[in-house]
């Protein structure tokens, strides 16, 4: 099973994007980009040619190698040019979205610093482009890994949630994570477009198990 893997192309987004407030200043998330780095270097292993995209987080990074090159971005106009840039000049087999992506981002500040001692301060957010919902309009034959995450939603909700997210993008499988265990025991369930559902607990388990899954549908 693992074979399948062997020499295929994979793009990975994974960490955290910033978008400015001003010069200085950024929002960003609370994720580090760890189990996106695990399963990089899991299809690494397994033979596939990964390439890794990798926000501004503080996940260890696994070492680049022949089946492993790391671009590093900190911004979400990084990510979102570097995405368009990937699969428009190299030919992709599998993208597996997990960064951790702004969905909003403030209307850029004429100002080079908003000054300090405001007593209150408005920042106005615009929706960002969904990078996810790109992918396939990009590259349609590409098998895309989504992923979405809810918050104190149980299993059933949280699995049907999911499953129409992974349509609503046109993707072929979607991990989906509830916050509060994210940063314990982490558990996700991974879902195809069948509607079956696997469950994972533990980054690594979720790394593995996420790259058996695909090389069994491939």
């Amino acid at each position: 099973m693992t074979k399948k893997l062997a020499n295929k192309r994979i793009l990975i987004t994974a960490g955290p994007t910033w978008v400015p407030i001003d010069k200085v200043r950024v929002i960003t998330n609370v994720f580090g980009g760890t189990l996106g780095a695990l399963i990089a270097s899991e299809a690494a292993k397994k033979g596939a040619k990964v390439t890794l995209l990798f926000g501004p987080g503080k996940a260890k990074l696994p070492q680049e190698s022949k089946n492993l090159e790391i671009i590093k971005y900190k911004y979400y106009d990084d990510l979102l040019n570097l995405v368009k840039k990937e699969l428009a000049t190299k030919n992709y087999e599998i993208v597996i979205h997990s960064s951790a992506v702004a969905d909003y981002a403030p209307i850029p500040s004429k100002e080079g610093k908003i000054k300090s001692g405001k007593k209150t301060l408005t920042i106005k957010l615009k929706p960002t482009a969904k990078i996810v919902d790109l992918i396939k309009k990009i590259r349609p034959n590409v098998f895309l890994v989504k992923f979405k995450l809810e918050v104190g939603l149980p299993k059933n909700k949280l699995v049907d949630i999911a499953y129409k997210s992974m349509i609503a993008s046109r993707a072929d499988m979607i991990v989906a994570n509830e916050y509060s265990t994210v940063q314990k025991e982490h558990r996700a369930y991974i879902i195809d477009s069948n509607k079956k559902i696997v469950e994972y607990l533990g980054k690594d388990k979720i790394a593995k198990g996420l790259i058996k899954e695909i090389s069994g549908v491939i």
